[in-house]
């Protein structure tokens, strides 16, 4: 299939992919496979989100004289005074989102391509940007906000994993989300909604306008432009643009992730908690402030990104392959 069309093989309608990747029964579910990756990207890929979320929040640029701590530094910090399990804090929280966050990201994806596309089936790139936003949006109205909320507040706590006695405020996710709304109300759970919707949004339009792009271009270098390109160039076009998202709205995931690691002050509104913390961080932290953490977040998301686009080109191919026939040997029109 090619990268900016949305027909099908053969010139048929187009197929939703990413629902027959939540709906098919055809290969033993394939979307507890896509699940599946995405929990073990998770698995590989969380101590680098852990990291991030620790410099992202550090305040060690406010005092005179201290030096900023790297990746390096803030990991080694992590494991020395809380173990290396500590790395995996809010872990509970990113399992618990990964399904549903992949099934939503790429099934209103491909509904809004189709939705963005002319007569023919083409999906211009500016369709598949706006495509790529909105869906990203979507995914975090939906999922993404809480989860974050949860995880940051379970990954900003300094306790040992090993000490029993060092009993944290926030035991696994399920208790976080329990405390959140009983102190805060359930409100709390969609606080920094519109920043996490904006770094989504331009992460997914970044992301999968590059990733077209990318296709399209490998794509035509082929004999033929629909054969699906090998699993390793889909890894490493993937590689890419997923690295590309992080690096082109890393303030506003610092300052989302601020936002929602403490409680707001009473009467205080979202617009003034954002200028406040800005104005706060360029200030006191400088403007380098604002991109802390980025390192190891193109660690975890490029990687992920590789992963993901692999799994997910592999079952759309084998679902698009096989989808004019019902399991029972049966046409399907």
């Amino acid at each position: 299939m090619s990268a900016t069309n949305v027909k099908g093989p053969g010139g048929k309608g187009p197929a939703s992919a990413a629902t027959n990747l939540i709906e098919s029964r055809m290969l033993r579910r394939p979307s507890q496979a896509g699940g599946g990756a995405g929990m073990m990207e998770a698995l590989a890929c969380h101590p680098l989100d852990t990291v991030k979320v620790r410099m992202q929040l550090s305040r060690r640029a406010r005092a005179p004289g201290t030096k900023r701590r790297g990746f390096l530094q803030t990991g080694i910090g992590i494991v020395k005074k809380e173990t290396p399990l500590g790395l995996y804090k809010g872990l509970g929280a990113v399992l618990t989102g990964i399904i549903p966050k992949m099934a939503i990201r790429f099934t209103s994806y491909e509904k809004y391509k189709q939705l963005l596309a002319n007569k023919e089936g083409e999906v211009s790139g500016q369709a598949t940007f706006l495509a790529g936003l909105l869906a990203g949006i979507t995914e975090a109205v939906a999922v993404v906000t809480p989860m974050e909320v949860v995880k940051i507040r379970l990954q900003a706590q300094h306790h040992s994993m090993s000490d029993p006695l060092d009993v944290p405020k926030y035991r696994n996710a399920a208790h976080a989300s329990y405390t959140v709304i009983r102190e805060e109300g359930i409100g709390a759970l969609y606080r920094g909604v519109t920043l996490t919707a904006l770094r989504q949004g331009t992460n997914q339009a970044v992301n999968f306008t590059a990733y077209t792009e990318l296709k399209s271009m490998l794509q035509n270098w082929q004999d033929s432009p629909e054969t699906p390109l090998p699993g390793w160039q889909t890894s490493i076009i993937g590689l890419i643009s997923g690295a590309m998202g992080p690096l082109s709205n890393a303030p506003i995931d610092t300052i989302k992730t601020r936002l929602q690691k403490t409680p707001a002050e009473p009467g205080e509104t979202a617009i003034t908690r954002i200028v406040n913390i800005s104005t706060q961080m360029f200030k006191q932290e400088g403007a380098r402030a604002f991109y802390m953490g980025i390192t190891p977040r193109i660690m975890r998301v490029a990687p992920g990104q590789a992963v993901t686009f692999t799994v997910y080109e592999y079952l759309k191919t084998v679902l698009e392959k096989g989808r004019d026939f019902l399991p029972g040997g049966k046409y399907e029109e």
